[in-house]
């Protein structure tokens, strides 16, 4: 194999934009007229936080605003760097604003500094000794101080389009002095495309295939000429790639969110999708069996309790088979919760249950509620006057209380007209009718007023 070019650099770092004019993407911040215009142009440095996927460009974007004032660009990565480096940077940038340059601070994977790392810097980026940059693949919302926020625009990148990706995948191929040059490997513009595509957003990913596609075509021998890839070597060089999923991140939680609301929303579709995307991002697969579970009994509940049983059958079935063949097994579950009519009537009875318990404390349970197996219990009135349902007419004891004494009756489940509960609505309006109608024979007529 070549080596990747005379300094041993790999090309996705030689290739990195020297100015904007080759930066790739993110129009939406660096066009005209656009929130980091000013900044590129060199009409205001001010701190910021760069919130984009792998590869989208940060460290880039922080180079070239760093560049455009002639700041002193000084990088730590937030993995490998600790207060010590933060101090000796600030240093660093009181000497050479002595000499009246500016130092631009860039924190790489900022997100991994605790809140403490983060405080220990903003004095001096509230003095203006330092300009900060911090970059982050994780929700700056959830990961850094409201301290650091207030001082730092959030600006979110977006993943490489294949548009992008195309022209800096060309770019490596023509560029003679940073690019492949001679070693640049004999592609098809559908293999080209093919590697745009495997690269998920990702311009980092997308140069590292592009030099390792150089490798493989390159012969035996250093002086061969570039040669082109068979179909089984090109398919190897692209295998083994998962999209974009972290299991910590922002991209976990989203496409979670996704796949319940399209169960929700009655989308077999979309939520086949959604699992599909996890399943393929290397997500552990009985975390989402247990989701599926909660989804039957949040959104499905009692308008299909065979929601339930399938969904647990489901995660049975993949703790016996693996993947990838347990997966059909959660993908059939899937699709029947996104398929089977919706209720939310026990999730919002239970919420309501338990605010009431949290709420109304420790009320004791009415007498004629409590058992009695000691002659005690007996002669102090526990049972008494309880009636047995299964004694009654039609097995309902109409018009007996089981709430506290001390608390009015409730009424938390309220059945949807949909599925089985159309039928147990119906039931239960018919029995809270008749019990309202016997409790009121019970108490009898009210007393008659008397002048």
């Amino acid at each position: 194999m070549n080596a990747p070019g005379a300094e041993g650099r790999p090309l996705a770092d030689r290739m990195r934009p020297r100015s904007i004019s080759e930066f790739a993407g993110q129009a939406h911040l660096v066009g005209d007229g656009r929130p980091l215009a000013h900044a590129v142009a060199g009409r205001g440095l001010h701190s910021m936080v760069l919130w984009g996927p792998p590869g989208s460009g940060k460290t880039t974007l922080a180079r070239l605003v760093a560049g455009q004032y002639e700041a002193e660009f000084i990088a730590l990565s937030a993995v490998l760097a600790g207060v010590k480096d933060v101090r000796a940077a600030v240093e660093r940038a009181q000497a050479l604003q002595g000499e009246g340059r500016r130092t631009v601070l860039f924190l790489d994977e900022v997100h991994r500094f605790n809140k403490a790392q983060q405080d220990a810097f903003l004095p001096w980026v509230e003095d203006g000794t330092l300009t900060f940059i911090g970059a982050t693949t994780e929700n700056p919302s959830f990961e850094l101080n409201s301290a650091l926020l207030s001082r730092a625009r959030v600006y979110v990148l977006k993943a490489l389009s294949q548009e992008a990706l195309l022209a800096i995948l060309r770019q490596a191929l023509a560029d003679a002095e940073r690019g492949l040059g001679a070693r640049a490997p004999a592609l098809t513009e559908e293999q080209l495309a093919a590697i745009a595509e495997a690269a998920d957003g990702d311009a980092r990913r997308a140069l590292n295939l592009l030099e390792l596609a150089a490798d493989l075509a390159g012969g035996d021998s250093p002086g061969d000429s570039p040669q082109t890839l068979d179909e089984a070597t090109f398919a190897g060089l692209l295998a083994g790639g998962h999209r974009r999923f972290d299991k910590r991140g922002e991209a976990f939680y989203d496409q979670i969110s996704a796949l319940h609301k399209s169960v929700r929303g009655t989308d077999p579709d979309a939520a086949l999708y959604w699992l599909a995307r996890m399943l393929d991002g290397g997500c552990d697969p009985g975390y989402i069996a247990r989701r599926v579970l909660r989804m039957a009994s949040e959104d499905i509940g009692n308008a299909d309790p065979r929601g339930l049983a399938l969904a647990l059958d489901a995660w049975n079935a993949y703790e016996r088979l693996g993947s990838p063949e347990g997966e059909l097994a959660l993908a059939q579950a899937v699709a029947y919760l996104a398929c089977a009519p919706k209720s939310n009537a026990v999730y919002r009875a239970w919420g309501e249950a338990r605010a009431d318990a949290e709420k109304l404390g420790s009320l004791p349970v009415p007498l004629h509620l409590r058992n009695a197996p000691t002659r005690l219990m007996k002669e102090l009135g526990y049972g008494r006057e309880y009636r047995y349902a299964h004694d009654e007419a039609g097995g309902f004891a109409a018009g007996e209380d089981y709430f506290p004494e001390e608390m009015a009756p409730r009424r938390y489940y309220e059945p949807p007209p949909r599925g089985l509960e159309l039928k147990i609505g119906e039931k239960l309006a018919k029995l809270r009718k008749e019990s309202a109608t016997a409790a009121l024979r019970r108490r009898g007529p009210p007393e008659e007023k008397k002048d």
